[in-house]
């Protein structure tokens, strides 16, 4: 049934046909969030976009986006802007991995995930951050990784770029002190998404691992942070423990314990 609702305003969830992102696009739905949705797959964004506007009579636009090409972040602030959508909740969630030795992976693949993991989530921040101080309001979540917290033998790339969203987001969550905006960044351990099968990594020792967390409960985690402006969540214990225990161990045993991680089975 159609629950109408007064709009909290408007929220940009990128990576939102599946996984985390799907699941933060249906918790933000269920709490007025009006959405603008992006990802590559249209009908996918298409299904998302028709499941939360009958089941929460939010708006929805979906603006299909692959954020590998560089013109990509313009090209959704302009079809937002040509919408007359302004953006008070910005989720940066899209994402991917590949795994395997660094040499052994095509340069084209490991470019192409700095620009979506790094790149284009840094050109939409800083696109979107504008409005937000003119409006003196606003929220950004960042989706990095537990991979934030150590170097990855065998995903080298991948979590570098995680390190990445994490520092930046939390060095800019300190920058906007005060501004009414908050920036959160949610790093998740294993998840049960599509990441793993997409990385090639479902033969991997963390592909397999017990303790993955479901998406829904990641994303509730991850909402419930940054609507209370916390500037890192974790989710789930096992996660918390397995992010500090990298300042306390020597460096070249985190890397032996990564590298375990990440080999085969």
């Amino acid at each position: 049934m159609n629950s109408e609702r007064e709009s909290r305003g408007g929220a940009l969830v990128t990576g939102a046909s599946a996984g985390i992102g799907l699941e933060l696009a249906r918790r933000m739905a269920a709490d007025g969030w009006d959405l603008a949705l992006t990802a590559r797959n249209e009908a996918a964004l298409q299904a998302v976009a028709g499941e939360v506007r009958e089941k929460r009579g939010v708006r929805t636009l979906v603006v299909p986006a692959d954020l590998a090409d560089p013109t990509g972040p313009s090209r959704v602030q302009e079809e937002l802007r040509r919408a007359d959508f302004d953006v008070e909740f910005l989720v940066n969630n899209a994402g991917f991995g590949t795994w395997g030795p660094f040499a052994d992976q095509t340069l084209e693949s490991q470019l192409s995930m700095l620009q979506v993991n790094v790149m284009a989530l840094t050109e939409l921040t800083h696109r979107f951050l504008s409005g937000m101080r003119a409006r003196g309001r606003g929220r950004i979540l960042n989706v990095a990784s537990t991979a934030a917290f150590q170097p990855g033998p065998d995903m080298a790339v991948y979590f570098a770029s995680k390190a990445y969203v994490l520092h930046f987001s939390e060095a800019l969550s300190h920058e906007l002190r005060g501004t009414g905006i908050t920036v959160t960044t949610l790093c998740p351990g294993p998840t049960e998404t599509e990441f793993q099968s997409r990385a090639g990594m479902t033969d991997s020792r963390v592909g397999a691992n017990a303790l993955m967390m479901g998406a829904e409960s990641v994303a509730e985690a991850g909402y419930r942070g940054a609507m209370d402006g916390k500037a890192i969540v974790v989710p789930g214990a096992a996660n918390r423990v397995g992010s500090w225990l990298p300042r306390f161990t020597p460096r070249s045993l985190v890397r032996m314990a990564t590298a375990f991680v990440n080999s085969p089975r």
